[in-house]
């Protein structure tokens, strides 16, 4: 049980290290996005993100896309290199890695008779 204390008295700096690194994602990022669906094919266009809020590993944005554009909430998982959003008109999820501090991947699946995938590596402008 002393070891269990002192273990837990030795990590717990590190369990606040990980949010005072907490990646900087507000701007606007652009890149190829590339996607495949039974409904639509293979498409590829220009996807631009904009997040515009952040407060802590919560952020808010919107993005443009064939059909307009949609706005999304989400949230930096723990590891400070993946993140998911969500939009509330969409019936699919956006999972996304941080490859640097100006490089993201953001890949999109949706589900059902709509069925698509497809990833975008954007740049902060």
């Amino acid at each position: 049980m002393r070891y269990f204390f002192t273990f837990i008295i030795t990590c717990m700096p590190l369990l606040g290290f990980a949010d005072q690194n907490i990646p900087n994602l507000k701007g606007e990022w652009l890149g190829i996005n590339k996607t495949i669906s039974e409904s639509k094919g293979l498409k590829t266009w220009e996807k631009k993100v904009i997040i515009t809020e952040q407060t802590d590993r919560r952020f808010k944005g919107s993005f443009t896309y064939t059909d307009g554009s949609k706005t999304f909430y989400g949230i930096i998982h723990p590891d400070n290199e993946t993140f998911t959003w969500v939009a509330p008109n969409s019936r699919g999820y956006n999972f996304g890695k941080i490859m640097s501090p100006n490089v993201i991947s953001a890949c999109y699946v949706e589900p059902g008779i709509d069925s698509t995938a497809g990833c975008a590596t954007l740049k902060k402008d």
